[in-house]
């Protein structure tokens, strides 16, 4: 996977499906992410081409840097090296028994929309005025936000009982409710706009800040309180499958 030569939306959703197929063959959590991450990029993709954003080709534009974080992150995990603070703590639970796959999902978004997202909004705006992206920047939330609904379609398919599980335990839609994109994306937008202000040479420095804040939001995915716990628990004990079957599930 070369990263340098990914330009467009179509590379983006090539380089996705390599991660699939890769942790499919390894039995790799990663591919959860990879999965729906994908159906959410074929969206954008099939937005532009409908005429959803006023700028299709700068959208593309957000779109393919938004996602090279992503696979830069997953890239530089591969080969052991560094990565950001709040990839590598959601890398980190691949090799765990009890995160669901509801958690492994949430870990990635919490990384790729709090800390990334805002900084491609920034990135692609530099050197223009970055109100004028705010309007296609919430249309893209908006297709970002069906996020939490593709997380429970996903799970229902894992794991049928799910949808008795949330209405026994409101804790669970409470967690996901409190982890909604409604509060990641606005927090990206306010994020893109104080990056957008701060020197060239202070960058590195926010940037960090901002990871380490973000990293310290897991602790929400990771230990949602005591009820919630027991259900997830109760969940991963009966979810069905190999890791490769879940994440083929979630890629139909």
């Amino acid at each position: 996977m070369n990263l340098q030569q990914i330009q467009t939306i179509d590379e983006v959703i090539s380089a996705l499906e390599i991660i699939i197929t890769d942790s499919e063959q390894n039995n790799d959590p990663a591919g959860y992410f990879a999965a729906l991450y994908k159906k959410v990029t074929i969206r954008v993709k099939e937005g532009i081409a409908s005429g959803y954003f006023d700028d299709g080709p700068r959208m593309e534009q957000l779109d393919v840097f938004f996602a090279k974080r992503y696979l830069q992150a997953y890239d530089a995990h591969m080969k052991n090296e560094a990565v950001s603070e709040s990839w590598k703590k959601a890398f980190a639970i691949s090799d765990q028994y009890w995160p669901i796959v509801l958690q492994h999902l949430l870990m990635g978004m919490n990384a790729h929309i709090n800390l990334d997202l805002g900084l491609a909004a920034a990135e692609i705006s530099r050197g223009k005025n970055l109100a004028d992206l705010e309007n296609d920047f919430n249309r893209i939330n908006q297709i970002l936000s069906s996020l939490v609904r593709e997380v429970e379609g996903s799970l229902s398919l894992v794991w049928p009982a799910l949808k008795y599980v949330l209405k026994w335990s409101g804790k669970i839609d409470d967690y996901l409710i409190d982890f909604s994109m409604k509060l990641a994306r606005n927090g990206a937008w306010k994020f893109a706009n104080e990056f957008s202000l701060i020197p060239e040479n202070e960058k590195e420095t926010a940037i960090v800040k901002r990871d380490q804040r973000v990293a310290r939001k897991v602790y929400v995915i990771l230990k949602p309180g005591l009820t919630a716990t027991m259900a997830l628990r109760i969940i991963r004990i009966t979810e069905r499958g190999s890791v490769a079957e879940k994440i083929r599930k979630m890629n139909d």
